[in-house]
């Protein structure tokens, strides 16, 4: 973090209430001169077990992302056919329950990708950073390893890295903002938070920039 090591008095750790972006927040005192400080740094920590491993960065249900992000109607209601929250307009999808975004009309993935690309930096900072005193600055990740690697960047740096490509459908049938993934939630033994809409990362491409 670009701290001189001789002028630093302490440093603390502390583990922040869940759903914040940030897990810990490190406060550093730094001695200069006849001045102390204390600088606090909010850090995201990602703990993987593999050498890929996909992580959850967000997920809500989808009322709570149109609070955020004022989606648009018609956009909003093509989202609730992804997420389940409405069954299929059409017969013979893969899902009877649900679509996938290639079940839908090319003028309706339009519609969706219009949405993305328009607020692509907004979506992408809210997921991975988020607002306010608790937004995260850095993220470290930790592969649980004999070794315990582990990389610290700036959030940043991880927001260029993940949201600065274009967006497209994914081999799932879903979409990637570029090396985020967005999907319906699935699982819970089919209760209805299943039917978030949820954002996964890979943190393990972190060690490869």
């Amino acid at each position: 973090m670009w701290y001189d090591l001789s002028k630093i008095e302490y440093v603390k750790a502390v583990k922040v209430k869940a759903g914040n972006k940030t897990d810990v927040q490190v406060q550093v005192k730094v001695s200069i001169k006849l001045r102390d400080e204390i600088d606090v740094q909010n850090i995201s920590v990602k703990l993987v077990s593999n050498k890929k491993w996909f992580n959850q960065i967000d997920k809500r249900v989808l009322k709570n992302y149109d609070k955020l992000w004022a989606i648009p109607q018609d956009v909003f209601k093509l989202f609730q056919y992804f997420c389940w929250e409405l069954k299929p307009y059409k017969k013979w999808t893969r899902d009877p329950r649900r679509m996938f975004i290639t079940e839908m009309i090319p003028e309706e993935q339009g519609k969706i990708f219009k949405f993305l690309n328009q607020n692509k930096l907004m979506i992408v900072s809210d997921i991975l950073k988020w607002r306010g005193e608790f937004s995260a600055e850095r993220m470290l990740v930790v592969k649980k390893t004999s070794l315990y690697e582990r990389v610290l960047k700036s959030m940043n740096e991880v927001m260029n890295f993940y949201g600065n490509w274009d967006i497209i459908i994914s081999p799932q049938w879903s979409i990637r903002i570029g090396k985020i993934t967005l999907q319906r939630k699935w699982g819970d033994w089919g209760r209805e938070t299943a039917n978030m809409l949820q954002f996964k990362i890979d943190p393990t491409q972190l060690f490869d920039i």
